[in-house]
């Protein structure tokens, strides 16, 4: 069955992404078309980029990045729950991306972004590290404003219709991981 990573891209105490990232499995554990599940990039203590040779050899030194490898290499698509931080994504989570190459490749991922103005620049630029990574990233994108999908910037109540957008980003998410499946097969 197609394996599909719902990532929590934040490590900041207090994060708004774990409700977030919450919501969204509680909506993919509905659905009989894949496996779901959580992968909290706090829980893998990834310090600042630390292998000696590029991602791209796939030569992993420290244990902590053959834990990572071995995790994100067992699903065959990812929906990033991401914040906004400064027009960007965090840089918990670019660093965590930045770690693997070869275990990102041919698979597909779909973006779930909050912030004052949804999130929706950190997805752009999650969407151009997606291409040199040989991830199809999906259309759909849920982006969940911090004034009308929280209360007090911090409580998350979203919107009726956002359940309808992550719906969308898990069906083309899971639509193009299958797609996929042969590329996946054939490296």
């Amino acid at each position: 069955m197609t394996r599909i990573a719902i990532i929590l891209g934040s490590t900041r105490p207090g994060r708004n992404g774990e409700a977030v990232a919450n919501w969204v499995v509680d909506i993919a554990k509905q659905r009989t078309d894949a496996e779901y599940e959580l992968v909290d990039i706090a829980e893998f203590k990834l310090p600042h980029l630390d292998e000696v040779a590029p991602p791209s050899l796939g030569q992993y030194a420290q244990p902590h990045t053959k834990a990572w490898a071995e995790k994100i290499a067992s699903f065959d698509g990812y929906v990033f729950v991401t914040p906004e931080y400064n027009h960007s994504t965090s840089g918990a989570l670019k660093n965590a991306i930045d770690f693997l190459y070869k275990e990102w490749n041919n698979k597909a991922a779909g973006f779930v972004s909050y912030g004052s103005v949804g999130g929706t620049r950190a997805v752009e630029h999650l969407r151009l590290v997606m291409g040199e990574l040989q991830v199809a990233d999906v259309r759909n994108q849920v982006a969940l404003s911090l004034y009308t999908d929280f209360e007090n910037f911090s409580e998350f109540h979203p919107a009726a219709h956002q359940e309808g957008a992550v719906i969308g980003v898990l069906d083309q998410v899971v639509a193009w991981s299958g797609a996929l499946a042969q590329l996946r097969a054939s490296a």
